[in-house]
């Protein structure tokens, strides 16, 4: 039996929508004469997958205001079959999945009476409840049936007392319900739990009736399945660090024949062909690719003639390419999806600089994590886009059970935050051309700003983006079509769960847009004000990261705001000058709580993190994780190495304990945030966390004498 993952997004979820038709109310003496359940699949009706069948409740006749209320006589189930023949039939319709009901326990509890009737084996499975839900949304609201929520919200009620009718409009009504649960922070099946079991008056009435509980006591943590070992190498290299170089290109006029000789003279499957031109960089998509494969097809079609052709009447292209940065799982995935051997690597600018085949990767295995990635790259809309975001904690779980860090695990979830909003673009540029906004109108790239942009998002994030594009005025046609996009695109990843910034720092607001003339300009302006509030959120833009378009624009602004603040100690101060670590030590080791919890982004990492990055700009050390800057910073400034590294470690461990507990809060329906539960921590963990705090005590002081010295 499937149990459905507690970190399931409401919005993408797979489940099945039931109702019943009883001879009364009480579940104790009623019997069943109608079941239905229609099914949901990745957070849409599939109004054609339905179960709906009549029911002979033998040895009683169905009381006449029964009848009066759903239509259902003894004549009209005389020739239908007994519940015990028909539940086979339903278990397997269900097949474990979540269920849905509107008043649910009392088809939990007429689902119970009847198996024991007919001495058949009954497990409850995991539900929600939209009578519950609702209540969570609209608490003002004088009553809960069927009718008052449909007319609230507007939606169709199919067939009223029916139970494929009803179960058809309770599917619809949990639909609608979705946004309103995003609104109020509810966006996975845990949470919706959790909400649910904080309506005890409610539930207490449900269970004195002689209903099951519409949500399970206690939260379900998946941990068999979560913690389901597999080979965690391919996350944990990088594709630079297996690809094969220097890439093996020819022009496209070379026969085939020379190509193949080619091949076997190198030893490799496959080459690469690139343009008319043969510039010095060649990017991905002006590239293609001849494999043996093709070489074979050809002399099988064509036979000894096609040795004569020029390879570009059999290449493939554009070449099928992975970032150097990514992971190798990344790799292993795209293979897999493209039914490719082969793929080309490519750097920042889109540009090629290596070569990997499927050989590179033979004795690389992982499970099914591995999908993560693709599944993402292939969604078509938010309802798929949510659906592979909602396994992000079960990764997470599975690589902290490999015993990867905090950090390795950051880097990760980074890398995927940043093929989601790829994505999102990727769909929004759908959008507009629906909408008659046609493609854009320049080349552009979207931007991951702050931790995604530095490898070191972790599971409670929101959304840090920018737009750079390649020519146009403020608020000219150009602005106006990007910020269009930038909207579509906040809306979606909002969507899936990855809410608006706070701060607004997002493509869609004036300020985190422009053309790469207005973002030169807008730094320039950066470095000579002299007022910290002008500079809020400005940091986190040295951070940035091209995850979609025209990587070679963001590649310049970011160099080109590195060279103009290089040396700008007034900036830099700047940048820290209201940035300090608060006194979170207590005498004799204690550690300040706020109930029971310290934040640790607050205590340590924030300070940390800002203080390393204002260093780095500083020294124009144009690495952007923080350990990278740390390392960059200490060969370049005279230093105590010491107080260098132990703010390296600091980091890793508030990651480390900050990483275990979102997992462990999410598993419980608790949203995830950088608050730490001290009592949890075993005594290694709160000596490291002791280390730790005390390490960024002194940043301020350390941090200055850094940024200040000549």
């Amino acid at each position: 039996m499937i149990r459905t993952n507690g970190g399931a997004s409401l919005l993408s979820l797979d489940a099945v929508v039931i109702d019943t038709e009883t001879t009364g109310l009480d579940p104790r003496k009623a019997r069943m004469v109608e079941l239905a359940g229609v099914r949901l699949s990745a957070g849409k009706l599939a109004a054609d997958v339905s179960f709906r069948q009549l029911l002979r409740p033998a040895g009683e006749t169905i009381p006449a205001e029964a009848t009066r209320i759903h239509g259902i006589d003894d004549a009209a189930v005389a020739a239908a079959p007994v519940f015990a023949d028909v539940w086979p039939s339903f278990d397997a319709f269900v097949d474990g999945s979540l269920v849905i009901g509107h008043t649910v326990g009392f088809d939990l509890a007429m689902l119970k009476r009847e198996c024991d009737l007919a001495d058949l084996p009954w497990s409850r499975p995991r539900t929600l409840d939209t009578r519950l839900l609702a209540e969570i949304v609209a608490p003002e609201l004088a009553g809960y049936t069927l009718e008052k929520l449909t007319g609230w919200l507007g939606i169709e009620a199919s067939e009223r007392h029916t139970a494929l009718g009803d179960a058809i409009t309770t599917a619809r009504l949990f639909l609608a319900l979705v946004p309103k649960l995003r609104e109020r922070g509810i966006r996975t099946v845990a949470e919706a739990e959790r909400a649910c079991r904080a309506l005890t008056a409610v539930l207490d009435d449900q269970v004195r009736s002689g209903w099951i509980e519409a949500v399970e006591a206690t939260a379900c943590v998946d941990t068999e399945q979560t913690l389901k070992r597999f080979d965690s190498y391919p996350f944990r290299h990088r594709i630079r660090g297996i690809m094969r170089t220097p890439v093996i290109f020819v022009s496209p006029d070379t026969r085939v024949g020379e190509a193949l000789v080619r091949m076997t003279d190198e030893k490799i499957s496959a080459v690469y062909v690139h343009g008319p031109q043969a510039e010095p960089e060649i990017k991905a998509a002006d590239a293609g690719i001849v494999t043996e494969r093709d070489v074979l097809r050809a002399l099988a079609r064509d036979g000894a003639p096609a040795l004569r052709q020029p390879v570009a009447e059999i290449m493939s292209r554009p070449l099928a390419a992975v970032p150097a940065d990514a992971f190798v799982y990344r790799a292993i995935g795209r293979m897999y999806r493209l039914k490719t051997r082969h793929l080309g690597v490519v750097d920042e600018e889109g540009c090629v600089i290596g070569a990997l085949s499927a050989r590179d990767l033979l004795r690389l295995r992982a499970g099914d994590a591995i999908s993560l990635g693709d599944e993402i790259d292939e969604a078509t809309d938010a309802h798929a886009l949510s659906a592979a975001w909602a396994q992000l904690p079960r990764v997470a779980q599975m690589l902290l059970a490999e015993g990867l860090s905090g950090r390795d695990i950051a880097e990760v979830i980074s890398r995927e935050l940043g093929a989601l909003s790829r994505q999102a673009a990727v769909i929004a540029e759908r959008i507009m051309r629906e909408n008659g906004r046609g493609e854009p109108p320049c080349d552009y790239a979207l931007l991951v700003l702050g931790s995604a942009g530095r490898g070191e998002s972790l599971l409670a994030m929101d959304q840090d983006n920018a737009l750079i594009f390649a020519q146009g005025e403020p608020d000219g046609e150009e602005d106006r079509w990007f910020a269009a996009l930038g909207a579509h695109v906040a809306d979606i990843l909002h969507e899936v769960g990855v809410p608006y910034c706070r701060g607004g720092v997002m493509a869609k607001n004036p300020s985190w847009r422009g053309s790469v003339a207005t973002w030169r300009d807008r730094i320039d302006k950066w470095i000579t004000r002299s007022r910290p509030a002008d500079l809020l959120s400005v940091d986190i833009f040295f951070d940035l990261r091209a995850v979609h378009g025209n990587g070679g624009l963001a590649v310049s602004v970011r160099q080109a705001a590195f060279a103009a603040a290089e040396g700008q100690v007034a900036f830099a101060k700047l940048l820290v000058e209201n940035v300090s670590a608060p006194p979170s030590l207590k005498f004799f080791g204690g550690i300040r709580t706020v109930a029971g919890r310290i934040d640790l982004k607050a205590a340590g990492l924030f300070g940390l993190i800002s203080w390393v990055r204002a260093m780095a700009i500083r020294y124009h050390v144009m690495e952007r994780s923080t350990s990278a800057r740390l390392a960059g910073v200490k060969a370049k400034v005279r230093a105590s190495e010491s107080d260098l590294d132990a703010l390296g470690e600091a980091q890793g461990v508030f990651l480390d304990l900050i990483l275990s507990q979102q997992l462990e809060d999410i598993a419980h329906g608790i949203q995830p945030s950088n608050a730490v539960a001290v009592k949890r921590l075993s005594a290694r963990d709160l000596d490291r966390l002791r280390a730790a705090l005390a390490a960024v005590s002194t940043i301020d002081e350390l941090g200055r004498d850094l940024l200040f010295k000549n």
